[in-house]
């Protein structure tokens, strides 16, 4: 079993906001003084963050499901609710965070980075925040929303400067082991590496990281071994170094062969043509590996590759190796163009965009979608009347009423807000009116109290099918 994890899926869910406060001040002689109900609280925020101390994904494989806290709700006595506390998620450098349909969401390179995977709700307002030259002493307080929730995928992608890739035991640990200060596990038996192993070397002023990547044999681009599991650690590396085993005991592989499999892989695997590559001939230290390096070397020379023969065991052709390397690394860095600070653009809002739209759909009903009317509806109690009334006020100075009226709605029909799985639907009633002159006493709204036609049909259609259960038992009992 390894413990080396490259790719989650995460279950996130940030904290949802504290409902606002519904009080009055009270203290002697003075009974009514004046709404004081606080704010909510808003909710954490689950946020991804960059460690380099961090370099598996094996925690969040373990425990996929996580949740920041919610916001406390408001108090009387005009006491805010406390902030709920952000959740951070550190993650390795080069993680790629994506959506359930592998669209990429993020790319975290760099020690800091930050995303914001799910954001926290916000807190209701209390009534002391609600009051008004109208509405002097409202009853009641908005909700706190729900806070973001969802899946996310994590995948790691190795930050390298150098790849090396090569069939099982082609001696890429050893290799690795001997530029850098690496400790990989070496055995000699195939997939003996179950992880890829960094390691950072230095060649004159150039240093640069060195990764070994594992599992690669044919098929690795359609999943065989361990291949497709790793093929993602190249795809950030500048140089990929091909290292065949001039000293295998397999007689129907050779290194010629070996490069052209692996090659065939890596654009199997795609976007990896434009990456240089270098050619090490491995295990020349062995008689018989000296000889055939000899024999292939001019062959792979004249497909335009740079060959390097070299022994990890016996430390030999590892210098000329490490400045080869770092002599491609620094022209790839220095042809690489510079990162520009992010301009800041301001796109303001269209003069006709009301930030709402209304839509007839086949059943009749009116859909109204909007970033401000859908959190309007997720903050209203729908069990208070002056809280309802208020969301009405709200809707018709957004302009909801008169693009209803526009788009043909009449008094009586079915209007939802929000998505279909979300929404509220009611009967519509225009308001000629709107304001705090329509509120009756604290907590109710006298135009709820009004006769809503389409309310009044499905009653009568109940009581007619009532009536006629009622016969159809009476003859069933004669």
């Amino acid at each position: 079993m390894t413990t080396f994890v490259d790719r989650v899926e995460l279950h996130v869910a940030a904290g949802s906001g504290g409902h606002g406060c519904a009080s009055v001040h009270r203290e002697k002689f003075k009974p009514l003084g004046g709404p004081d109900g606080g704010n909510g609280g808003r909710g954490g925020d689950v946020i991804l963050v960059v460690e380099q101390s961090v370099t598996t994904l094996l925690d969040y494989h373990h425990s996929p499901h996580r949740k920041a806290t919610n916001g406390k709700p408001g108090e009387g006595g005009n006491r805010s609710g406390k902030d709920g506390q952000d959740l951070v998620l550190p993650v390795p450098d080069g993680t790629v965070v994506l959506d359930k349909r592998g669209n990429v969401l993020a790319d975290l390179v760099g020690q800091g980075t930050t995303y914001v995977a799910a954001e926290g709700g916000r807190g209701g307002l209390g009534n002391a925040a609600l009051a008004s030259a109208r509405r002097k002493a409202p009853g009641f307080a908005l909700l706190g929303e729900p806070g973001d929730g969802g899946d996310v995928v994590l995948e790691l992608k190795t930050v390298a400067d150098v790849a090396l890739v090569g069939y099982p035991s082609a001696g890429k640990s050893s290799l690795i082991s001997v530029l850098s200060a690496a400790k990989p596990k070496i055995a000699d038996y195939p997939f003996t590496t179950l992880v890829p192993n960094l390691g950072v070397v230095t060649a004159g002023s150039t240093v640069y990281t060195i990764a070994d990547v594992p599992g690669l044999i044919p098929g690795a681009s359609q999943g065989r071994g361990l291949g497709l599991e790793f093929l993602r650690h190249v795809e950030r590396c500048s140089v990929l170094v091909h290292v065949l085993d001039t000293a295998t005991l397999e007689s129907d592989r050779d290194p010629v062969s070996d490069l052209d499999v692996i090659e065939e892989e890596l654009t199997l695997y795609g976007g990896l043509d434009d990456r240089p590559r270098v050619v090490v001939l491995n295990k020349v230290d062995i008689p018989d590996g000296q000889d055939l390096a000899e024999m292939i070397r001019p062959e792979l020379e004249a497909r335009g590759y740079r060959v390097f023969e070299v022994s990890a065991v016996a430390h030999l052709g590892l210098r000329e190796l490490s400045f080869a390397l770092a002599e491609i690394i620094a022209k790839s860095r220095a042809e690489k163009p510079l990162e520009e600070a992010t301009r800041i653009v301001i796109r303001p809002k269209a003069v006709d965009d009301a930030g709402f739209t209304v839509t007839l759909e086949e059943d009749g009903i009116y859909r109204v979608r909007g970033e401000k009317p859908e959190r309007w509806v997720r903050q209203t109690d729908f069990s208070n009347d002056e809280a309802v009334g208020y969301l009405a006020d709200r809707l018709n100075r957004l302009g909801v009423e008169a693009q209803l009226m526009k788009a043909g709605a009449r008094s009586g029909d079915g209007v939802a807000i929000g998505p279909e799985e979300e929404a509220v639907v009611f009967d519509w009633e225009p308001t000629m009116t709107a304001g705090a002159e329509m509120l009756g006493r604290r907590g109710e709204d006298h135009r709820l109290e009004a006769p809503r036609p389409a309310a009044q049909r499905r009653r009568d259609r109940d009581a007619e099918h009532d009536e006629a259960q009622r016969e159809y038992d009476e003859f069933r009992a004669f």
